[in-house]
């Protein structure tokens, strides 16, 4: 039942961290941490109460409700207690940046965007935050780029805020596809620029 992506998701949150999975959606996350790492308990927020009907209903058909703790919220403005993880996935990345600008953040956040990786890359430089580790995964036809982030300082390059720290070469390859095609309907001379970048990076990666 736990997709590859919430899989990888889980496996990049760091053993026995109290972790809170923001927008939870199906709460398969906090399931996934209960069931198949041992956590001991988990939590699970979203801003829709509707949402959070379905989130009990999962919870409880795998009898969890002493384990996994739901909260309506709207990103971390209502939380009441502290975590050591945040998971903040299967959003784009300026709902993303409004939910962590301003607010008390955790020692450890994992994200998993649904675009525009690079301003992700940059808001959490900014923020004060260094990557632990960036994997992709392939699932269903569409890559996920996830990244684990822990406090500290970091300076990425720009190829680093465009392209990550991953060097997943068929994923480059995938976006350089993408981009290609979007440019043959466009004639965007910035895209245009964008792709030449792209293809000598992906140059230096080695098969």
């Amino acid at each position: 039942m736990f997709s590859q992506r919430i899989k990888a998701l889980g496996d990049l949150v760091s053993a026995n961290n109290k972790v809170i999975d923001i927008g939870t959606d199906h709460a398969y996350l906090p399931i996934y941490l209960v069931l198949k790492r041992g956590f001991k308990e988990a939590f699970a927020s979203d801003v829709s109460q509707k949402v959070l009907v379905q989130v009990e209903t999962n919870i409880a058909k795998y009898k969890l409700k002493d384990k996994i703790h739901v909260y309506l919220s709207d990103g971390f403005k209502d939380l009441k207690e502290s975590y050591d993880t945040a998971v903040i996935a299967g959003m784009g990345a300026e709902t993303i940046k409004k939910i962590v600008t301003d607010a008390t953040l955790p020692f450890e956040i994992i994200i998993g965007s649904n675009n525009h990786l690079e301003v992700i890359r940059e808001t959490f430089m900014k923020l004060g935050y260094k990557i632990i580790k960036e994997v992709v995964i392939y699932e269903d036809g569409k890559y996920y780029d996830l990244i684990k982030y822990q406090k500290g300082s970091e300076y990425l390059s720009i190829e680093d805020i465009k392209y990550g720290k991953h060097h997943h070469k068929k994923y480059l390859q995938d976006i350089l596809t993408k981009q290609k095609m979007i440019y043959q309907q466009s004639k965007d001379a910035k895209l245009l620029e964008e792709i030449h970048s792209l293809e000598k990076f992906i140059e230096k990666i080695p098969d």
